[in-house]
C-alpha cells in the first residue's frame, strides 16, 4: 500500500471534514446547554471536537491524514460561524498534530481501538494546554480543575477513541472503506476460500 496521499485520499478526507465541520460548529451550542448544568459536564463532551482526525485515519489509513482532517474540519466549522472565531482553527491544528503524532509512534499501522483513544488523550492534551494560555484554569478551585481535566480525558476516549472506531467499524460493514482502501492480501485469501 501506498504511503503517499492520493488525490482520492485528500478529497474523502476533506468530505469527511466537512461533514465534521457541520457537527463541529452545532456542537457548539450542545457544550453550551451542558454548560448550564455545571460541575464541567461540557468537558464530557468535549472530545467530539477531535473525531474528524481519527475517523479519517482510521477509512484512510496513511500519513497526515489526521492533520488534514481535522485543519480542514476546524476551517470548515470557522467559514460556518463558529462561535470560537479563529481559535476554532489553532485548536484544530494542535488537536490534529497530536492525534497525527500517535499515529506516526505505531508507525501508521495499528488501527485499534486503543490506539483511536491514545489520539483521544492526545488531542485533548493539546487542547488543554491552549486552554492553559488562556489563563482561566488558575481560576478554578482544584476540585474544579481536576474535574475538568478528568471529564475531557474521559469523553476524548469516549467520543474521539470509541465512537469514532465503532463509526469505522460500523463503515467496513457495509463494504464502504472498500473504496478508499486497496484489497489486502487478506481479501484475497477470503476470494481464494470462496471458490
Amino acid at each position: 500500500m501506498s504511503k503517499g496521499l492520493k488525490l482520492t485520499d485528500i478529497l474523502v478526507t476533506i468530505v469527511l471534514s466537512f461533514v465534521f465541520a457541520i457537527i463541529y460548529r452545532l456542537w457548539g451550542d450542545v457544550s453550551n446547554v451542558a454548560k448550564l448544568a455545571g460541575l464541567q459536564l461540557d468537558q464530557l463532551m468535549y472530545g467530539v471536537w477531535f473525531m474528524a482526525a481519527v475517523v479519517a485515519f482510521l477509512i484512510i489509513r496513511k500519513p497526515g491524514v489526521a492533520l488534514l482532517a481535522e485543519v480542514a474540519a476546524a476551517s470548515g466549522e470557522l467559514f460556518a460561524g463558529s462561535q470560537y472565531g479563529v481559535e476554532a482553527l489553532t485548536y484544530g491544528i494542535a488537536q490534529g498534530l497530536a492525534a497525527e503524532l500517535v499515529f506516526f509512534l505505531f508507525r501508521y499501522r495499528s488501527f485499534s481501538a486503543a490506539t483511536a483513544c491514545l489520539a483521544g488523550i492526545a488531542a485533548a492534551v493539546a487542547s488543554l494546554i491552549f486552554d492553559a494560555f488562556k489563563g482561566y484554569l488558575l481560576d478554578l478551585q482544584s476540585w474544579n480543575l481536576i474535574l475538568y481535566f478528568v471529564f475531557r480525558v474521559v469523553g476524548s476516549i469516549f467520543f474521539t477513541g470509541l465512537c469514532s472506531y465503532w463509526l469505522v467499524k460500523a463503515l467496513e460493514v457495509t463494504r464502504v472503506t472498500q473504496l478508499v482502501r486497496p484489497a489486502s492480501k487478506a481479501d484475497f485469501d477470503d476470494l481464494e476460500r470462496k471458490r
